[in-house]
């Protein structure tokens, strides 16, 4: 039975959680999933082999949380009732089989040591992330597919945390929620953008966070290593009757001073890089109260202050600073309407406030600017499930996002005083969405989904998306997936100046419009062994850029790429995965017509094999990297068509258990110990550690 689930796709673990499932044998089926995906290194979504399967999944939505909690606590033993999340069962909202969703779990995300969302994101098919790890620069950009972070969403509990502020003044902040709270990163793409924006060309990611459970959890490891790191996580969960909570904090400091060769960026005269510390401190909790057992009001709340230095320009000593401080609240009440009918409304509130500032030399003298943006965001969302009928699914409802920015530009230097200003702009956004999925048969499943905008600055557009499955027999499934999509330019990018890199806004540009697409297999090639097979592509037009110091619209992109998925349990205690993307993101138009998107590898591969037993882990991790175009901030002598060398990293975690509840872990980073670029001359330190202890209680 065991060995069968595996090869299940993790969106499809909810699915025997439905009405049709006795009670007595609901709290059983979960914990052995549990307790088999414990034994994964990497828990991404498998393989859904039967249609029929996929109809399970359209009830799995239809048992209440406290319902099925109390169930739980009927049939399981107290120590293995403790692991059951049911809350996260009960918002597991059903997304389109047409493409698939990858999902990694949090025991999977412990055994990585993963110290942000954007490192667990790094080993997951399709993600090319060059702002993570030692000594990253944010402006070298995270990519999904070849596009950009702005070119997907990001959600918290299916909330948008994206602030649409262009990734030169700091973007989405991967780092700013504690790993300690995430319970599971979902990512998806096809008709589920429909579900979720119009800007998704790359796909949905979405960070669903532990919830409260009745008996208390804790959770603490304290980490020290390479570079003066430190780093502490802990969190606290419990509840009583019908009110649950989880607190979380983690803090993490390292100073990223390590020796870097000659033509580094940020390279001091001692030969080290220079100005790249960096200092977190997230806070996040959640609480949680079942008003009947059809209603569930929830309140989640993350406070991020994150401090750093920036490793960007081609000058010796870049001395820019970054403060950034977030906000993030939400409050969703989850009802059952009726059998198959469950409703969903969410209030949001994100905050925002990016401040960098530094020195300039000019003419001898030195002068300061800064550049202050305070993006604050207004959302609420009603979304409606529905079981028209037993083959036929519709899920749809009403999204509105208010954008507000507050920015503020200031230099003394003599040649940039004219531009000095203030800006206060905003824009609203209202969108419909729905996405009905129909079981045409036992084998075939089609999804139709459409988004219709209404935007105050851009005027209304809308976007339809279509997908398709089809099992062709119990182990093999093809699929397919078209959307349309538009993004709009930030308010930054529009209209205010930015003074730290001598940028110009441009109110005349145009929105990003354009579309994706994907055509895959699913294969069960033994019982233990599965694969998803991707080919993705797109065609992006007004793609937008900096060219001669202004933001433009830079012209046409198309995509082309493949992504390869390999699960493989060969034993109880081991397994292992194999992801591969190749991505072919080539300009189209203008100066650099027939390029590769800089910063963007051709070829990129992630493997594992990991081992656990007993609490004994073992895990190591292998990554190649073609190498990228080094496409921004080049040296004087450097040609806009280099590459930067390809490499080959190695990591291996691991966990030593002390007593039940107490254990060493240990990552080495880059075991071979050989320096190199990740990126545009951004160096790694070679060989790193990092020890420490972590219990749960």
């Amino acid at each position: 039975m065991k060995q069968e689930l595996w090869v299940l796709p993790c969106s499809l673990l909810g699915a025997f959680l439905n009405s049709h499932v006795l009670a007595s044998e609901i709290a059983v089926k979960e914990v052995d999933i549990n307790q088999n995906l414990n034994t994964n290194i990497l828990q991404l979504s498998e393989i859904t082999t039967h249609s029929t399967e996929a109809k399970l999944l359209i009830h799995s939505s239809e048992v209440p949380a406290a319902a099925t909690e109390k169930l739980a606590q009927t049939d399981v033993p107290v120590e293995e009732e403790t692991d059951i999340d049911l809350e996260v069962i009960g918002e597991q909202n059903s997304l389109p089989q047409s493409t698939p969703t990858y999902i990694i779990e949090k025991e999977e995300i412990q055994k990585q040591g993963a110290t942000s969302v954007a490192d667990v994101l790094k080993r997951m098919p399709g993600f090319a992330i060059n702002d993570v790890g030692h000594g990253a620069d944010i402006h070298t950009g995270t990519y999904y597919r070849g596009h950009s972070i702005n070119q997907s969403v990001f959600l918290i509990n299916g909330r948008p945390i994206n602030n649409d502020v262009n990734t030169y003044h700091g973007a989405t902040d991967l780092n700013s929620i504690p790993v300690e709270a995430i319970e599971r990163i979902e990512l998806s793409s096809g008709a589920s953008t429909a579900l979720y924006g119009s800007s998704a060309f790359g796909g949905v990611v979405n960070i669903i966070t532990k919830k409260g459970s009745i008996t208390p959890k804790f959770n603490a490891s304290a980490e020290f290593g390479s570079l003066n790191l430190n780093n502490q996580q802990t969190s606290f969960s419990g509840g009583v009757d019908n009110f649950r909570y989880n607190l979380s904090f983690e803090r993490l400091f390292i100073d990223n001073r390590y020796k870097v060769p000659q033509g580094a960026a940020n390279r001091d005269v001692s030969g080290n890089l220079f100005n790249a510390d960096t200092a977190t401190s997230t806070y996040f909790g959640n609480f949680a109260v079942d008003l009947n057992p059809q209603n569930t009001l929830s309140l989640d709340i993350k406070k991020l202050s994150s401090r750093r230095g920036l490793v960007y320009f081609g000058f010796p000593l870049q001395r820019d600073r970054l403060d950034h401080d977030g906000l993030n609240i939400g409050l969703s009440w989850r009802s059952q309407l009726a059998q198959g009918s469950n409703l969903t409304t969410t209030l949001g509130y994100n905050q925002d406030y990016f401040n960098t500032y530094g020195p300039t030399v000019f003419q001898g003298n030195t002068f300061y600017r800064t550049g202050t943006l305070d993006t604050q965001n207004l959302t609420a969302r009603v979304d409606h499930e529905w079981q028209l009928a037993a083959n036929n699914r519709l899920r749809w409802g009403l999204d509105l996002k208010n954008t507000n920015l507050e920015g503020i530009t200031n230099s003394t230097s003599p040649n940039r005083i004219a531009l000095n200003e203030v800006e206060n702009r905003s824009v609203l956004n209202t969108a419909l969405f729905a996405v009905n999925t129909w079981d045409i048969s036992d084998t075939l499943q089609v999804d139709l989904g459409l988004r219709q905008n209404f935007d105050s600055q851009f005027g209304n557009y809308l976007n339809p998306s279509v997908g398709m499955r089809y099992a062709m027999s119990p182990n093999l499934a093809v699929r397919g997936s078209w959307v349309g999509g538009q993004r709009n330019p930030g308010l930054d990018q529009l209209y205010l100046y930015d003074t730290v890199h001598g940028w110009l806004s441009n109110p005349d540009l145009e929105p990003e419009t354009g579309s994706s697409w994907t055509a895959g297999v699913d294969v069960n090639f033994s019982e233990n062994l599965s694969g998803q097979f991707t080919y993705f592509g797109s065609s992006l037009d007004n793609r937008l850029g900096v060219i001669q110091g202004q933001w433009q619209n830079i012209g046409l992109v198309d995509t082309n790429g493949f992504e390869a998925a390999l699960r493989w349990r060969f034993t109880s205690n081991w397994s292992t995965f194999f992801n591969y993307t190749y991505t072919d993101a080539q300009i189209k138009t203008g100066t650099e017509r027939g390029l590769q998107l800089g910063l963007i590898p051709y070829s990129n591969l992630q493997a594992g094999i990991g081992y656990q037993k007993d609490g004994w882990q073992a895990n190591l991790y292998a990554t190649y990297n073609s190498g990228a175009r080094r496409a921004i901030f080049n040296n004087p002598n450097d040609r806009n068509t280099d590459f930067s060398p390809s490499y080959v990293n190695f990591d291996l975690s691991g966990r030593i258990p002390l007593n039940q509840s107490l254990g060493l872990t240990f990552y080495l980073e880059n075991i071979l110990g050989e320096q190199y670029e990740r990126v545009n001359r951004i160096y790694s330190p070679g060989f790193t550690f990092r020890v420490g202890l972590s219990s749960g209680i």
